[in-house]
């Protein structure tokens, strides 16, 4: 954990110090929302803020350049295969990081939008976003392993972070509103 905190502890540093940022940031939008008239002002904007605040550190550490040549990984569930033969603590940070790269992502995404509040809808997004971001480290030459398994791990994520979002999911109506 040493190793994580000496080469990503100014990514921590600074997500922690943009919470506030964050807070004033969603008071603000949600203000406007609110006097534009929008039906949802705070839920929409906590959702739009937690999304970009939650995803956007993770996003900083995956651009980051790396260390090792710039190889791309075709094979599924090779790379988890060989990082869960190595080190624990390095499997735990590898798989652990890219669950959590999409994660406010798919968490917020369908509490924000009905018309994304699926389980298929949040894996598109978040799978799209994933190739994305590993097209982009090998396309700048980041020094980075671009691998179809972070594609895979970083959609689990997100869809794991919606499921535990289920319950406000935008367009399902409270469970103690629903009329019989």
């Amino acid at each position: 954990m040493q190793q994580v905190w000496r080469i990503w502890g100014y990514v921590i540093v600074m997500a922690v110090l943009a919470v506030p940022a964050a807070v004033v940031a969603a008071r603000l939008l949600a203000r406007r929302r609110a006097r534009d008239g929008h039906p949802l002002p705070v839920r929409t904007a906590v959702a739009d803020v937690v999304m970009v605040a939650g995803t956007a550190p993770w996003i900083w550490m995956t651009l980051t350049p790396g260390t090792v040549f710039g190889t791309v990984s075709l094979i599924p569930f090779g790379d988890l295969s060989t990082l869960l033969r190595g080190s624990a603590e390095t499997a735990f940070v590898q798989i652990g990081g890219n669950l959590l790269v999409f994660a406010a992502l798919g968490a917020m995404l369908p509490v924000r939008s009905a018309r994304l509040a699926s389980f298929a809808g949040i894996a598109g997004v978040a799978a799209g976003a994933s190739l994305t971001v590993e097209l982009l480290q090998y396309g700048l030459s980041l020094g980075r392993v671009s691998s179809v398994d972070d594609v895979l791990v970083n959609t689990a994520g997100a869809v794991l972070a919606a499921a535990v979002t289920r319950r406000w999911w935008a367009g399902r109506a409270p469970a103690a509103t629903v009329r019989r």
